[in-house]
C-alpha cells in the first residue's frame, strides 16, 4: 500500500494535467487524489506505520508516552509498550494517530485555504469598484516587450512586500484589463508566476517557504536579503531576455462590456476601494509580525474592514448596484473551483508526508549525494512537481541548525549554521524550482485556477524558460559566494 499511494499520487497529478483531453476539471482530479489517498493510509495505516518511515509517528513512539496520550488520553505507560504485541490494540491506537495527524494536516491546510479566499475576495471587490483601472489607465504601452518587463518588474518587488500568492493574483486581476487575446493573457500570467514565485524567495515573507526558514531561526532578515537577492533577480532577468528577442507586435486591449461601461462608483470610492484592498494586503505581514499569529487572520481583518465599509458606502443606492459592489454579492463571483483544487493538491501531499514518502526521499538525497547545492537543485526540481512546504519542512527536521563551535571543526557542517549557504540555496532553491510547473507553486496554481491555464500548454511554453532562469540563479548564487562568501 507504500507503494500504491504513489502511484495513485502519480496517476492523479497526471488526470489534473490531462485536464482538458479528459474534459475533467483538475478540481474534481485535485480532490479525489487527496481523498483517496488518505482513504488508502487510513485502512492500511498499521502496515505502513510499521514500516517505520513516518517522522510523526516515530516521534510518537520514541519521544515519550505524554505525545501519545495527548492523541488518546485512554492509554497509559503500560499498555503503550504492549501495543506491539496486541493486534487490536494496535488498530485502535493507530486509528486515533491518524486522526489526529489528519487534523494537525487541516489546520495548516485550512490557513491557506482562507487566506487564500480572503484575497481573492479582497480582490475582486476592488476589482468590481474598477479600482485596477486607476492603474491600468496609467500603462499606456500596448508594446508586448515593455509591458512583459514593466509587469515582471512591478510582480517582483510586490511579491517581495506582499507574498507571491497574493501579488499573483493581483496582477492576474490586472491582466485581465490590459490583454483580451486568451493564449497572450496565459503567456504574461505565466511570466507572472515566475516573477512572483522570484520575488518572494529573496524576502523572509514573500513565499511561505521562506517564511518558514525565517521563524524557524535558519536564516535572517538582512541576510536572506543580501545573499538571495541577485540569483532571484537573475532567474527573472533571463527569461525575460529570452523572451525579448523572440517576442514582436502589441497586445490588443480588450472592449469593456456595457456592464463595465457602467459607473456603478464615483471616482472617491474608486480611489478608496484601491487605497484600502492595497493597504489591507500590505497589513498582513505586519499583522503577523506583531501578533505571531497566522497570517490567515490578517488578511480576514482586512476582509472584514473591507465588507463593512462597501456594506456602509452603498447602503443607500439600488438594491441591484449594492449586489454588485457589496462583498456578500462579491463572494458569488469568487473562483470556489480554485479553493477545492487547493485543498485537493495539499490534503495528497499532506498523506505523502504523514506516511513517510517525503521524508524517506530526503534521507535518500542526503545519503546518497552528500553536498548541499546538489540536495537543493533537486529539491527545486522535486517542488515542481510536490509542494515545497512538506519539503522544506523535511529538510528542516533532518538537518538542525548547528552551533557555531561544531561548524568550526566540521567544514561541511558549516554551511547549517544560521544564515548558513545551506539554508540560503534552499531558500531559493524551494522559492523558484516550483516554477517548472504550473502546478509547482501556490502562485503558479492560482493562476491556472483564475485564468483556466492548460497544464501541458504551459509545459511547452514556459517549463524551459523557467528552468533556465532557475539553473542560471543557482548559477549565480554559488558564483556569488565562491567570490564574495
Amino acid at each position: 500500500m507504500f507503494l500504491l499511494m504513489v502511484v495513485i499520487f502519480i496517476l492523479g497529478y497526471t488526470m489534473i494535467a490531462l485536464e482538458h483531453p479528459l474534459n475533467l476539471d483538475k478540481a474534481a482530479s485535485a480532490l479525489l487524489t487527496g481523498t483517496i489517498l488518505w482513504g488508502l493510509y487510513a485502512l492500511n495505516a498499521t502496515g505502513i506505520l510499521e514500516l517505520g518511515y513516518s517522522p510523526a509517528w516515530e516521534s510518537v513512539k520514541n519521544v515519550s508516552h505524554d505525545i501519545f496520550q495527548y492523541i488518546q488520553p485512554a492509554i497509559d505507560g503500560a499498555r503503550f509498550d504492549k501495543l506491539w504485541d496486541d493486534q487490536a490494540e494496535i488498530s485502535h491506537s493507530v486509528t486515533h494517530f491518524v486522526q489526529h495527524d489528519l487534523n494537525h494536516h487541516l489546520i495548516e491546510i485550512a490557513q491557506i485555504l482562507f487566506f487564500l479566499l480572503g484575497a481573492m475576495t479582497i480582490v475582486e471587490t476592488v476589482d468590481q469598484h474598477q479600482g485596477f483601472k486607476l492603474i491600468t489607465d496609467r500603462i499606456k504601452t500596448t508594446n508586448k516587450v515593455k509591458l512583459l518587463w514593466i509587469l515582471s518588474v512591478l510582480t517582483f518587488f510586490m511579491s517581495a512586500t506582499l507574498d507571491n500568492l497574493t501579488t499573483t493574483i493581483v496582477l492576474v486581476a490586472l491582466l485581465r484589463k490590459l490583454i483580451e487575446d486568451k493564449k497572450e493573457r496565459w503567456f504574461f500570467a505565466s511570466m507572472v508566476v515566475l516573477a512572483a514565485n522570484a520575488g518572494g524567495a529573496w524576502s523572509p515573507i514573500g513565499d511561505v517557504t521562506t517564511i518558514m526558514l525565517w521563524i524557524g531561526g535558519q536564516v535572517t532578515t538582512v541576510n536572506i536579503i543580501s545573499y538571495v537577492f541577485f540569483p532571484s533577480l537573475v532567474t527573472m532577468i533571463v527569461p525575460l531576455v529570452i523572451v525579448s528577442f523572440t517576442m514582436k507586435g502589441n497586445v490588443q486591449r480588450p472592449v469593456l462590456e456595457n456592464g463595465e461601461n457602467q459607473e456603478f462608483t464615483t471616482a472617491f470610492e474608486r480611489k478608496l476601494l484601491l487605497i484600502m484592498g492595497v493597504g489591507a494586503l500590505l497589513f498582513v505581514p505586519v499583522f503577523k509580525t506583531v501578533t505571531h499569529l497566522p497570517p490567515m487572520l490578517g488578511m480576514l481583518f482586512g476582509l472584514g474592514v473591507i465588507w463593512a465599509t462597501t456594506e456602509v458606502m452603498h447602503r443607500k443606492k439600488p438594491l441591484e448596484d449594492r449586489r454588485k459592489l457589496t462583498v456578500i454579492g462579491i463572494l458569488r463571483k469568487v473562483d470556489t473551483a480554485t479553493i477545492f483544487f487547493f485543498m485537493g493538491i495539499l490534503l495528497a501531499v499532506a498523506a505523502l508526508q504523514s506516511a513517510g514518502h517525503l521524508d524517506l526521499l530526503s534521507k535518500y538525497l542526503d545519503e546518497k549525494l552528500h553536498n548541499i547545492y546538489a540536495i537543493n537543485l533537486i529539491i527545486g526540481v522535486l517542488s515542481a512537481i510536490v509542494d515545497n512546504v512538506p519539503l522544506v519542512a523535511g529538510a528542516m527536521g533532518m538537518y538542525p541548525v548547528v552551533e557555531a563551535e561544531q561548524a568550526m571543526t566540521d567544514a561541511y557542517m558549516a554551511h547549517y549554521v544560521v544564515d548558513g549557504q545551506f539554508w540560503q540555496f534552499l531558500a531559493y532553491c524551494a522559492g523558484t524550482g516550483g516554477s517548472i510547473l504550473i502546478i509547482g507553486s501556490a502562485a503558479g496554481v492560482a493562476a491556472m485556477g483564475l485564468e483556466k491555464i492548460d497544464f501541458i500548454w504551459y509545459m511547452k511554453k514556459i517549463s524551459i524558460l523557467a528552468l533556465i532562469g532557475y539553473l542560471a540563479g543557482a548559477g549565480a548564487y554559488i558564483l556569488q559566494m565562491q567570490f564574495f562568501g
